[in-house]
């Protein structure tokens, strides 16, 4: 099994080591092509209006001055010499839940892979407010990491569709099991950015998300990885809302 690899916060960033050593489970043939620096946070964009640089680190190893949708896609289309089996994205630092997969850069780089008829994955490490910076524990994704994905090798996906697991900040014995959830939905009421001053006296704002506003549903990813559960999200790229097909074609019947 061939498995591709890929994530937005970077080449160098220790999740994508986690990744590697959990894809070296699975499989001996391991190709990395990884945005260069951190996307986080870039969702599905392109970079069109600049050329992008491969830097090759080692064998089946690359760095691409683009987002992680460059990167699937260059992989693809120049850099591998034959197609992958599986795209693994991550480990993300920090969680892709909810409303964040539609910003995410690890999500978006697996739905490129789904895009091109590739089994993907995204996979994102969860941690609490005492892990700042770069004391994030990723051992609960690495100890969990290939339960998480190797029943999902076996599965049955409908075409274009991902799968999206995010793992609790917990201890990885303190770890519930594994559950399949829906998508949740934050309330973060208005947004809010910072006002600062930088050095030279000049004001520049930084997002800045205040407490979520009541609870998440019991059966969405929110609930049930902050009940410590490694939750498991099938994700796909067709956003046609359904049930208003029907509606506004009435519309336009009325006229």
């Amino acid at each position: 099994m061939r498995i591709l690899l890929s994530n937005d916060d970077g080449y160098h960033a220790p999740g994508l080591a986690v990744l590697e050593r959990i894809a070296a489970e699975l499989s001996d043939d391991v190709w990395i092509v990884a945005p260069s620096e951190e996307q986080s946070g870039t969702g599905r964009s392109l970079t069109l209006t600049r050329p992008l640089r491969v830097r090759t680190f080692a064998e089946r190893r690359f760095a691409v001055t683009g987002t992680p949708t460059d990167a699937v896609m260059i992989a693809l289309a120049e850099l591998m010499d034959g197609a992958p089996d599986l795209i693994l994205s991550g480990v993300n630092r920090g969680g892709n839940l909810a409303e964040d997969v539609m910003y995410s850069g690890t999500v978006s780089a697996a739905l490129e892979g789904a895009l091109a008829g590739i089994r993907s994955i995204a996979l994102s490490q969860r941690y609490g407010a005492l892990q700042p910076g770069d004391n994030v524990s990723f051992a609960v994704a690495e100890t969990w990491g290939v339960r998480a994905i190797q029943p999902l090798l076996d599965a049955q996906w409908a075409p274009r569709t991902i799968v999206n697991v995010n793992f609790p900040a917990a201890e990885p014995g303190d770890v519930r099991g594994i559950k399949v959830v829906r998508q949740g939905l934050r309330d973060y009421g208005r947004v809010r950015f910072e006002t600062r001053k930088d050095p030279r006296g000049f004001d520049y704002h930084w997002l800045a998300l205040g407490a979520m506003r009541g609870d998440p549903a019991p059966d969405s990813d929110l609930a049930a990885v902050a009940d410590d559960w490694i939750t498991v999200t099938p994700l796909h790229l067709d956003l046609t809302h359904e049930p208003s097909l029907a509606s506004l074609s009435r519309v336009y019947c009325e006229e």
